[in-house]
């Protein structure tokens, strides 16, 4: 494991557990009362994911539109906030403002997946005006978007890498040339893709080498969590908190 802490977010004792989407498999995710379930069993990260509603609201949620998980249907970008606001994931817990959820749990720290672009800059705003640099990790598949990011905001804020800065992490894991970024503190990543391995020892060895720490998603499986610890992993984001938590405590890592 990496010793090198690049950014105030990673300052961590051992690895990391996320709560991935506070918990996602109570069916409630990417709501208050999921997070605060995760606090409540200790989690210090918490992962979510947001969109921007058509008047500018920076709503916690996955997908870019409500159907799948709320009472209500239609795009999030062009709804208003007072529409979203009504929608209640599983019938019951309301879409919550990210901004919220800031405020609720001051101590924890946020993994954020910004899922399209109109969210960028609300997200960035939000994130300067509150303060919260040291405590937020802003990642997206969209490799663009975390560079226009890292422009707009600079050193203060951290990232993980987007899907080109990973396979080319991989790509220089195999020893072919391929440029790698120095700008994101974490590569985080699934185990496999494709079929095809991601996280081995030589990938592990290839980011800390670059000060990077190596955080996998979404591991739900015992074996499969005391796999990627034993091989040294920086982090795991998980949907089943208590699973996670019980290996941890196994192992005397938990934080």
């Amino acid at each position: 494991m990496t010793s090198r802490i690049r950014h105030p977010y990673l300052d961590h004792p051992g690895p990391i557990a996320f709560a991935h989407r506070g918990g996602a498999a109570d069916g409630l995710e990417n709501t208050t009362l999921q997070f605060r379930r995760a606090v409540e069993a200790g989690y210090r990260y918490l992962e979510t994911d947001v969109h921007s509603t058509a008047d500018g609201r920076l709503v916690a949620f996955h997908d870019a539109t409500l159907d799948r998980v709320t009472d209500g249907a239609g795009r999030i970008a062009d709804l208003p906030w007072k529409d979203v606001r009504h929608a209640r994931v599983a019938g019951k817990e309301p879409v919550p403002l990210f901004e919220e959820l800031l405020e609720t749990f001051p101590e924890a720290r946020w993994n954020v997946d910004v899922k399209a672009e109109p969210a960028l800059l609300p997200f960035l705003d939000l994130v300067e005006r509150t303060n919260a640099w040291d405590r937020v990790c802003l990642g997206s598949f969209v490799e663009a978007r975390i560079i226009r990011a890292q422009q707009l905001a600079g050193p203060r804020l951290a990232t993980s890498y987007g899907t080109r800065g990973v396979l080319n992490l991989r790509l220089r894991s195999w020893g072919l040339p391929a440029a790698v970024r120095r700008s994101a503190v974490a590569a985080q990543v699934p185990e496999a893709q494709s079929g095809i391995q991601v996280v081995d020892h030589r990938f592990l060895r290839t980011a800390h080498a670059r000060g990077l720490q190596v955080h996998v998603w979404t591991v739900n499986e015992p074996e499969r969590m005391h796999r990627l610890l034993d091989l040294g992993v920086d982090g795991i984001m998980t949907d089943h908190i208590d699973t996670l938590r019980k290996v941890m405590e196994d192992r005397g890592v938990w934080v």
